[in-house]
């Protein structure tokens, strides 16, 4: 089992500082499944590359496992595969440049590439894993296996790199050697806090990590709503004809505005559409809540952040479903077709995140389900967005809605967003909570 990871970063023998293993000496470390070598097959000021040699024993992990002798269980795929064994040795062997405690060097990215001689899985996997994430893949299939090459390059910060292998491997293998329970959810979170929210195939990556185990991994995704942007290509087809973003968020941006709120949240702010319109109001903080720090990354060039700093406006990564004291203090807040992308179970964490945050106002956009019948291009039966996780009726958001306003002390009004018909209502519908 052989990973190889190379740089033409000059000078190039900086990677051996960032691994902290020096480029002129050979490393054994032992392993509960046998052991690791690292080494250097070339190190000049031009190229520089590290290599991870796993020696796994299959016969010792049968013999730890069980006493019965079967021949698959010796004769596997196990010691060339890239796997979980592979990962367990990254994260032992390479520990600080994963973390990456040496700031200096570690925070910059650098023209890295990565090779794997065997990985199980099809070339379209491997790409739906790591081209959402920047990578310049190729992939060759290993003659008359179910195995594929793999390269990897890129821009990219070591730690970067190293986290994505240690993720996405055994994804790709489809298999974990140990036994899995909560701590691998918040290995999960933690090492895919940065990039997991965004990724496309994120439901693919959680199940298989967690090794299809549903009260590990329905957590899990619950925390992962869809991009607004992800969400807004698919509207465009739906609602080209009436514009009914803009009419939704103008709506939005109206009611609070009426509302004299001084400090405004946009929950779910994905990459900024509404936060683009509120800095114009005149309030005094206006802060962008989002789950994805791609979204918020998104959002802040949008905003022009970089270039032109306003502290009227700030960014923050936060779940909505877990308390954030820094919502109270806030006058009002904003979730613009966000409650859609929650599970149902989810729904009253994220009530009392925020309608326990004691804002004066509360603006609640939501799909409604009975006016689907009215696109064209929709079939029967279906979502607006394959990750919703529900559409509401009118009068299942307003039951909900009501339910909301008596539990937590406010009034709740309704209006329509969108042209509206007799029969079926408006395409969007809209509670608004106040106080």
């Amino acid at each position: 089992m052989l990973l190889t990871i190379s740089t033409t970063h000059r000078p190039a023998t900086d990677l051996g500082f960032l691994l902290h293993k020096h480029p002129e000496r050979a490393q054994t470390f032992s392993l509960p499944f046998g052991t690791a070598h690292v080494f250097y097959p070339e190190a000049s000021e031009e190229r520089c590359t590290a290599a991870l040699l796993m020696d796994v024993d299959p016969v010792g992990l049968v013999r730890r496992g069980r006493s019965a002798f079967a021949l698959a269980e010796y004769v596997n795929d196990r010691p060339y595969v890239a796997s979980s064994f592979l990962s367990v040795a990254l994260v032992t062997v390479f520990k600080t440049a994963m973390e990456g405690l040496r700031p200096e060097l570690a925070a910059s990215p650098l023209p890295l590439e990565a090779t794997l001689p065997a990985v199980r899985g099809s070339e379209e996997l491997v790409r739906r894993l790591f081209d959402p994430l920047g990578y310049e893949v190729s992939v060759s299939r290993v003659e008359e296996s179910r195995y594929v090459s793999l390269r990897l390059a890129g821009s990219v910060r070591l730690a970067e790199l190293l986290t994505h292998l240690y993720v996405l491997l055994p994804v790709l293998d489809d298999e974990k050697h140990y036994w899995v329970d909560d701590s691998e959810v918040a290995k999960l979170l933690r090492r895919g806090a940065e990039w997991l929210p965004a990724h496309p195939e994120r439901e693919l990556i959680t199940r298989r990590y967690l090794k299809h185990e549903r009260r590990l991994y329905n957590p899990v995704l619950a925390e992962f709503p869809a991009e607004a942007d992800d969400d807004e290509p698919a509207e465009d087809a739906l609602e080209e004809r009436v514009l009914l973003r803009d009419q939704r968020l103008g709506t939005v941006q109206a009611v609070l505005k009426a509302s004299g709120a001084r400090r405004v949240l946009d929950l779910g702010c994905g990459p900024g559409a509404l936060l683009e319109r509120l800095r114009r109001d005149g309030y005094e903080a206006v802060t962008g809540v989002d789950v994805s720090p791609r979204a918020l990354e998104q959002a802040a060039r949008r905003l022009k952040l970089e270039r032109q700093p306003d502290p009227r406006i700030t960014l923050w990564q936060s779940p909505l479903t877990y308390r954030d004291r820094r919502f109270e203090g806030y006058d009002a807040a904003a979730l613009v077709e966000v409650i859609e992308h929650f599970d149902p179970p989810r729904l009253a964490a994220l009530e009392a995140n925020v309608f326990g945050a004691g804002l004066a106002c509360v603006v609640v956009t939501t799909p409604n389900a009975e006016y689907n019948r009215m696109w064209e291009t929709l079939p029967a039966g279906s979502f607006r967005h394959a990750d919703h996780r529900f559409e509401w009726t009118r009068a299942e958001f307003a039951s909900w809605a009501s339910g909301v306003a008596s539990r937590f002390g406010y009034r709740v009004r309704f209006l329509p967003v969108g042209p509206e018909d007799e029969a079926v209502g408006p395409p969007t519908q809209m509670g608004v909570f106040e106080r």
